[in-house]
């Protein structure tokens, strides 16, 4: 993996780079869980979306989309 990404002229790491493209994930499947109806059976929303946002990066980084 490099160590920066170059967007519209801006060097970003790589870790910036991953990590939004992780929060956009989130922002859709969020979405379509609340659709659903999921967050009815959770106990704490706040720490289930901050764990799906791990678990979404570690993903994302893993896969090395768009890097």
């Amino acid at each position: 993996m490099r160590g920066e990404f170059d967007f519209a002229g801006i060097y970003l790491s790589t870790v910036v780079a991953t990590a939004i493209m992780a929060f956009v994930a989130l922002f859709v499947l969020r979405k379509i869980l609340l659709r659903i109806g999921v967050y009815r059976i959770v106990w704490h929303p706040a720490l289930f979306d901050a764990a799906l946002f791990v678990i979404l990066w570690a993903a994302v980084s893993a896969l090395k989309i768009g890097i």
